[in-house]
């Protein structure tokens, strides 16, 4: 409740500042309006810079990461490869060491 009367209070102040002290407001906007957008078009520059550096840094990490991809699918295809070996080899080592039981009729 007190935000709503400090509002209220502070809006009614502001209406009746500009009203008396019109010539100083529009004198402060004539200062205020070019010194913000210089400020304002320097850190857009900037911003746009660092954006075009950042596209150019981007490009170099998009091959690498390419690269990285295709390594990555062929140590896949390399692991798959010998999961089949070892497999493969578990199943012989099974025969060699199971016996053999001989049917009878």
């Amino acid at each position: 409740m007190m935000a709503l009367f400090g509002g209220l209070v502070a809006l009614i102040l502001g209406i009746i500042g500009i009203i008396i002290w019109w010539g100083y407001f529009i004198k402060a906007l004539a200062a205020g309006v070019p010194a913000m957008l210089i400020l304002g078009g320097a850190l857009a520059t900037y911003l746009g810079i660092e954006e075009l550096r950042d596209k150019k840094a981007s490009e170099g990490f998009e091959t690498e990461a390419d690269t990285l991809k295709s390594e990555v699918e062929t140590l896949k295809e390399e692991i798959k490869e010998l999961k089949e070996e070892k497999k493969d080899l578990e199943s012989k080592k099974e025969e060699k060491t199971t016996p053999k039981k001989e049917e009878k009729k």
